[in-house]
């Protein structure tokens, strides 16, 4: 004789239902971790990219402007100094200013990862609720 915990697989019933239902539960389970960490390398590799042509287009864009500031006071020199570096003091604190702006806009605005994952246990959740009379979880 078998006990609860030892049934034979021809047996159905309550114990070889719970045991499918377990099984298909471990099974999304472990589809819907991959999946966030499939987003979480793909979240990896995207703020590295970033990162890495933000700082090589910054220090080309800052030395570009450097040398534009040091040719144009260069050439004004002799008339107008003071104001070709007042000029660029103002274009350069203002460029950084607008650039400080965009960046604490889009920390604020948060980011988007496990949204994949999420909208698919929410598609689970709702299949889940339909199946089983349309109650909420």
């Amino acid at each position: 004789m078998a006990d609860a915990a030892g049934g034979t697989p021809e047996q159905g019933g309550l114990f070889a239902s719970s045991k499918g239902l377990l099984g298909t539960g471990v099974k999304l389970l472990h589809n819907r971790l991959e999946l966030l960490g499939v987003e979480l390398a793909e979240e990896r590799v995207r703020l590295i990219s970033l990162l890495a042509y933000g700082a090589a287009a910054f220090l080309c864009i800052a030395a570009g402007l450097i040398f534009l500031a040091i040719l144009l006071t260069v050439m004004l020199w002799e008339n107008n100094r003071l104001l070709a570096l007042g000029v660029f003091s103002a274009l350069f604190l203002g460029a950084g200013g607008v650039s400080l702006a965009l960046a604490m806009s889009r920390a604020r605005a948060g980011s988007k990862l496990f949204s994949g994952s999420l909208a698919e246990l929410r598609k689970d959740r709702d299949a889940l609720s339909a199946r089983d009379g349309g109650g909420p979880l």
